[in-house]
């Protein structure tokens, strides 16, 4: 089969090893339009986005974008969600923008999202939360949530290990737990299994830990239900202390060491580790934000911590993550594909070109995220607005198309 995909000559790939971004002046990046809402918004951050690299370093930079296909459309072109040519060239390039893509709940397809993660072992998600002035938050301090969640992204449950309770492998589990371990379970039971691994505990924990000194944050606070799952996220968090005392010893201070050793406050210049139970989680992002900065979690915890987080500044849909390992990453908005959306040009762009701004902070490309990051605040602030948020405001809304174009011209005024 012929290729679809033309590279450009002028581009080169970004060169990721060992976590280190190697960036050249035009960097090849992949980028996925994705379902639903996905074509509309992807193509309306990929404006922003070489406006922004335009701004800050004139035509010394520039993006070198690939449109490479995954989902429906893929599907349509080469009768394949995930076709081999994109995973050849994820492979490839290693760095990507993604839409949206839809996962069938309860059967159908595996999740596409998962298996580009897989590809470039893309094993920590970083999803910053912080509120903006002008957003309708359920808080009654909002501005006091300034937290990013950093998840575990290759292991726990969505490693998809799972038997219907009625398929034979079922059967034979539920066996062999009753043959070899006394363990009795009814034969309506569906069974999944939960890994966890030191090594891949480790590796995200030491991510964690270097993101919050590179980015000078106050505290890692470790998320698990160790109390009930002693030997996977029990382990978690044992796993995750080790490699805060013996890998960065001269940066951190325990919670137990500032009670013990520093009268309850922590030492200049350090930074806080310590660790809370899931349940408890929740409700300490609620009742005292401030008190959270970086919050580490396996794959589970941390997907849903990261949306309950993302409700607290008042609409998810202003998120972006990053799914980055040592060898490349992936970036999108961290909402759904919103099919009832779908060509009405309604949607809010705004997770996906914060995806695209982390993407250019791994990148280096510093100057450029941060024109985004200020006139995304400026078009809050004067009440430039999809529909989400301007119902809210008591505004006219924009359109998605629109409000992209407000952003440009707002970078283009700094």
């Amino acid at each position: 089969m012929s290729s679809r995909v033309k590279i450009p000559e002028d581009g080169e790939p970004i060169v990721v090893q060992g976590g280190v971004w190697k960036v050249p002046n035009k960097p090849i990046i992949l980028y996925i339009e994705g379902d639903g809402i996905g074509p509309e918004i992807t193509n309306v951050a990929i404006k922003v986005i070489n406006k922004a690299v335009e701004k800050a370093y004139k035509s010394s930079r520039e993006i070198k974008w690939v449109k490479v296909y995954a989902g429906e459309e893929a599907e349509k072109v080469y009768g394949n969600r995930f076709p081999e040519e994109t995973i050849n060239l994820i492979s490839k390039y290693r760095v990507v923008l993604k839409g949206p893509l839809e996962t069938p709940i309860g059967g159908g397809w595996r999740s596409i999202n998962v298996a580009i993660r897989m590809l470039l072992d893309a094993y920590a998600n970083v999803r910053p939360v912080k509120y903006m002035p002008g957003l309708e938050s359920p808080l009654k301090h909002p501005e006091r949530v300034d937290m990013v969640i950093i998840r575990e992204n290759t292991d726990d449950l969505y490693r998809g290990i799972e038997w219907s309770w009625d398929s034979p492998e079922a059967a034979k589990l539920r066996k062999f737990l009753k043959d070899e371990l006394k363990i009795e379970l009814e034969d309506d039971t569906g069974i999944g299994i939960k890994p966890i691994s030191k090594y891949k505990t480790q590796r995200v924990a030491r991510f964690a830990i270097k993101f919050a000194i590179e980015n000078k944050r106050r505290s890692v606070t470790i998320m698990h239900k160790g109390n009930i799952m002693k030997y996977t996220e029990g382990a978690f968090r044992e796993w995750a202390y080790e490699v805060a005392l013996k890998e960065f010893r001269d940066y951190i201070v325990t919670e137990e060491e500032v009670n013990k050793l520093y009268g309850g406050k922590v030492p200049p210049g350090k930074i806080l580790v310590n660790d809370r139970i899931a349940d408890n989680m929740f409700q300490q992002i609620i009742t005292r934000p401030e008190n959270y900065d970086v919050i580490l979690a396996p794959n589970l915890n941390g997907d849903y911590i990261s949306d309950a987080a993302g409700a607290l500044i008042g609409d998810i849909g202003v998120l972006g993550g990053a799914n980055v390992g040592d060898t490349g990453g992936m970036f999108e908005a961290v909402h759904g594909t919103a099919p009832k959306y779908a060509g009405k040009n309604v949607a809010n762009p705004t997770g996906i070109i914060r995806g695209g701004e982390l993407m250019l902070r791994f990148m280096g490309w510093r100057e450029a995220a941060d024109l985004i990051d200020k006139a995304i605040t400026e078009a809050i602030n004067q009440k430039k607005v999809t529909q989400d948020l301007a119902r809210f405001m008591g505004v006219q809304p924009l359109g998605t198309k629109e409000f992209g174009d407000a952003l440009i011209e707002i970078i283009d005024q700094f």
